[in-house]
């Protein structure tokens, strides 16, 4: 008899209050759910002095002028080499690369944020993430054939991706 007087209280609820319980839940909902703009504030973009490189820069502010995010370009000095002229000319190109960051930024209305790393690529990308809270990684990787496969076995975006604790989004050149 008590399941009779459960259906028999849950039929007679009038259209009034059910409307409220369903106002009460979407707004509980809304506050605890980010909205679609604000769900990346800070994004990382590793620079890279090939079409991979760019096409993550590229994406990344895209993907910050979306969103309302700002972007910390970040250009990582491979030292590991030791040799005063290379780790130099990588510090220009570096220079070079993160302002070209910035300007891009600036044309798309994003704050972009220039950084210098030196080490090894994958952990300093990854230390940086965690350190300045990244919501996402956006890092460029070309298409590896023969011999640099057997080289470099595991890439900077593998790397990247198994040590991250933020999302990594892998980003191609377009194949024009």
């Amino acid at each position: 008899m008590s399941a009779d007087r459960d259906t028999a209280d849950a039929t007679d609820k009038s259209p009034a209050i059910e409307s409220r319980a369903i106002e009460s839940r979407a707004t509980e909902s809304s506050a605890t759910e980010p909205a679609a703009a604000d769900r990346f504030e800070r994004i990382l973009v590793v620079t890279r002095d090939d079409d991979a490189g760019l096409a993550a820069v590229e994406a990344g502010v895209d993907l910050a002028a979306a969103h309302g995010a700002a972007v910390d370009a970040l250009y990582v000095v491979d030292d590991a080499e030791g040799w005063d002229v290379v780790v130099e000319r990588r510090e220009r190109t570096g220079e070079r690369l993160v302002e070209d960051a910035a300007e891009r930024g600036t044309a798309a209305g994003v704050d972009v944020e220039k950084w210098f790393r030196y080490g090894t690529p994958h952990e300093e990308v990854t230390d940086f993430a965690a350190a300045h809270d990244a919501d996402l990684i956006v890092v460029g990787s070309a298409r590896r054939t023969g011999l640099d496969r057997l080289v470099h076995p595991d890439p900077l975006p593998v790397r990247v991706q198994r040590g991250a604790s933020a999302p990594v989004m892998v980003v191609g050149p377009d194949d024009d």
